[in-house]
């Protein structure tokens, strides 16, 4: 289960990407995204995915990791796909009783669907491709702004990269879990689906005093190193823009912009 989240694991490869100041790849990765809500033509999508796809291949992170960081969303995706079939109001192209799937309900099904995706895609590159202290140096970076109006800005960063990281954590204590159980002879895959939901309710309470151990241990280790509320402190690596973050970022621009082309032009 743990191989199948994306969010909070790190691949080395040697990529641009990689290479990249974790600041440039938050704004450019955001903006990106923002840009998606503006997607409604076929045309638009095309250019969006094939902007996608490049990106996935220039992170020389293999493709079958990112398939695989789609399984457990496939629940989300079909609850959306269905619910906007049903629930859509339009040309009825197949009625059965009560439920009616119309022409327009396909379209926004597959339109959200596939927008869902895209925004997985890229935010999986964000942190397969950026180490968490690099992502939280980052972060505080962008943020330091605010520490005017007296924000907490280092601790904040630190609790969102600690929370990102902790999630393939807890998913793999969670398989640890499940495989001391199958090893008393107790196998959950195989039940039905209702026994299955509630045969994960007793793994609850061991996969909670676990996390609650984690956590506690990872604060004594933040005490032992004197790290305090975090303010102030120097950083070993500095970050510093280079000539490809100013040109990564120009592309991101250039790519937001012809996608506000292509909506305002109704293409």
């Amino acid at each position: 289960m743990s191989d199948t989240i994306l969010i909070g694991q790190y691949m080395e490869t040697n990529s641009v990407f990689h290479r990249l100041d974790p600041r440039t790849k938050i704004l450019s990765l955001f903006i990106i995204m923002l840009s998606f809500l503006m997607l409604k033509t076929a045309t638009s999508f095309t250019i969006v995915s094939l902007f996608v796809f490049g990106i996935l291949m220039l992170s020389k992170i293999p493709f079958p990791v990112f398939m695989k960081g789609l399984k457990p969303i496939l629940f989300i995706l079909t609850f959306t796909f269905v619910y906007n079939v049903l629930l859509t109001k339009g040309n009825v192209i197949w009625s059965w009783s009560f439920i009616d799937v119309t022409a327009e309900g396909l379209q926004n099904g597959v339109r959200f669907v596939w927008r869902i995706i895209l925004l997985v895609l890229l935010a999986s590159i964000l942190t397969l491709t950026t180490k968490p202290l690099e992502l939280a140096s980052g972060l505080e970076k962008l943020l330091a702004p605010l520490s005017k109006f007296h924000v907490p800005v280092e601790q904040f960063s630190l609790m969102i990269v600690i929370a990102i990281r902790f999630i393939p954590t807890i998913l793999q204590e969670l398989d640890r879990i499940i495989l001391a159980q199958k090893a008393r002879g107790h196998d959950i895959v195989h039940l039905p689906l209702v026994k299955r939901m509630l045969a994960y309710i007793p793994i609850l309470i061991p996969l909670l005093f676990t996390t609650i151990q984690r956590a506690e241990q990872l604060t004594y280790a933040i005490d032992a190193r004197a790290y305090g509320k975090g303010k102030g402190r120097t950083a070993y690596k500095l970050l510093q823009f280079q000539q490809i973050d100013y040109v990564v970022g120009m592309i991101a621009v250039l790519f937001v912009i012809t996608v506000i082309i292509i909506r305002l032009g109704g293409l």
